[in-house]
């Protein structure tokens, strides 16, 4: 057995050495625009380093607990990390072609033949046994890296997958939190309609004491009575809304669809949250994992290129065998009955009508179709900070605009009814006053809850937050990918 060791060490040492790879290397390309050291709606410069629980911000207990809950149960995640692991195998198999394939061989026959026999005029019999072990073995010599760049391929084809995992973490968390956000945004609705609803039923009993008193006309009754009908038709909207959202929540998390009451928790406020830190650098852009799987894809691309010009060169390919073979077991493993073979193929293609040409050829597209894939993917992620910050600035103007509304509605309204109860306006100017008052708690709710929305995606955008300084290198001019 020991010529078989031999063989099997010299072709794993041949497959182990370095060959030629056929193809470019990959090198990451610039991208078909001017990148800015810094984001156009920010002030000054810096650079920051992401921050993984990012909705931690939000000071939330529950929103804190709901969130790993997600990660860990919610089933697209799951299926995703079943495709990594498929994805994984796949890649083992790729590596697999690069080394020798080692088998065993085994063979026991016994045969009996009868022959007539001139002697006696009967039949003559003859029984004969045969045993074979055999160790076969056989190796792609890698002389144009073809397998090289197939396993490079298969390497950045599997670190795309799992940054696609991460991709789909990464926005179901985001749509976790702005799911959450949305939903105590509706039960802070709820509460102040509810008050609404109480306030116009105060409103109804005071008008029919003074309509009976004749002290009111009925017109007025039937404008509470009115007002009061159009604050209960919002209740349903909302709580139908709210209990969507909840149900919707409750399957991310991987459980049965559940409405929760509003009334189980305690009744939320919106808090300030802390300023984006001015001049969040556009390297930060980098640590997205979606623009990191379209390099990956493109890095794929770029070896597939050299995989196909390979297979238009000679392939070299060695089979051998080690073995024994005998009549009898007694003697099997002895010199004079070994066995062995080894052989040197070579295969170069003559004519194949330009089909391995058409297939480098289309490699080569489809580099330069990851290309722009890439370069469009890095553009897309740069709008969607630079829309979330532009965005930021105009939502934080409106909302000081909307709380001075609401102050003056709530002056306007306590004026109002003091200047009813003593005759000096009609009773329209009391709902007028109610109305505004109403609509600027529920716009300022909004609003706050679109900050808070929008915040969310600014997170998504730069694939984390910003709690730590760091100098970080710009990631987007022809530096070399090192996955």
């Amino acid at each position: 057995m020991r010529c078989a060791y031999m063989c099997i060490l010299i072709m794993t040492a041949i497959a182990s050495g370095g060959c030629m790879k056929a193809g470019p290397d990959y090198v990451r390309p610039d991208v078909s625009f001017t990148v800015p050291e810094t984001y156009e709606n920010a002030i000054s410069s810096g650079q920051y380093f992401q921050d993984d629980k990012w909705w931690e911000s939000f000071n939330d207990p529950l929103l804190n607990e709901i969130v790993p809950k997600v990660v860990t149960s919610n089933h697209d995640i799951r299926h995703a990390a079943a495709t990594v692991m498929e994805a994984r195998a796949l890649l083992d198999q790729i590596d697999a072609d690069r080394y020798p394939r080692v088998g065993v061989a085994a063979q026991a026959s016994r045969q009996r033949q009868s022959f007539p026999n001139p002697l006696t005029g009967g039949t003559l019999s003859v029984e004969s046994k045969h045993f074979s072990l055999s160790v076969p073995a056989s190796f792609e010599i890698d002389l144009w890296g073809r397998l090289a760049r197939a396993s490079e391929a298969g390497r950045a084809e599997l670190m795309a997958v799992e940054l696609n995992r991460r991709t789909l973490i990464q926005s179901l968390i985001a749509e976790t939190v702005a799911r959450y956000l949305e939903i105590r945004a509706l039960e802070e609705q709820i509460s102040i309609t509810e008050k609404m609803v109480e306030t116009s039923r105060l409103h109804v009993e005071l008008l029919k004491n003074r309509y009976e008193r004749g002290l009111a006309p009925v017109f007025e009754l039937h404008q509470a009575e009115r007002t009061l009908a159009h604050a209960q038709s919002r209740l349903p909207a909302l709580r139908q809304a709210a209990g969507l959202s909840e149900q919707a929540l409750s399957i991310m998390q991987g459980e049965y669809p559940v409405s929760k009451n509003p009334a189980d928790r305690q009744p939320y406020s919106f808090e300030m949250l802390d300023p984006v830190p001015e001049g969040l650098p556009s390297a930060l852009l980098h640590r997205r994992p979606d623009i990191m799987a379209a390099e990956a894809v493109l890095e794929a691309a770029s070896a597939r290129i050299g995989q196909a010009k390979a297979a238009r060169f000679p392939r070299l390919s060695l089979t051998g065998a080690f073995g024994y073979t005998s009549d009898s077991l007694a003697s099997f493993f002895t010199s004079q009955n070994e066995i062995w073979n080894i052989a040197a193929e070579g295969l170069q293609p003559l004519y194949d009508a330009g089909r391995l040409a058409a297939g480098q050829r289309a490699a080569e597209a489809r580099f330069e179709a990851q290309s722009v894939a890439y370069a469009r993917a890095v553009l897309a992620a740069f709008g969607e900070v630079e829309g979330a910050l532009f965005t930021r600035q105009q939502q934080i103007e409106r909302r000081i605009h909307l709380e001075r509304f609401l102050e003056r509605a709530e002056r306007t309204e306590k004026i109002a009814e003091d200047r009813y109860r003593r005759g000096l306006i009609n009773y329209s100017d009391v709902l007028d006053a109610l109305q505004a008052r109403y609509q600027a708690q529920m716009e300022l709710v909004e609003i706050e809850s679109a900050i808070y929305a929008n915040r969310v995606r600014l997170h998504r955008a730069l694939g984390g937050g910003w709690d730590h300084v760091l100098n970080a290198p710009h990631p987007l001019h022809g530096q070399k990918n090192d996955h």
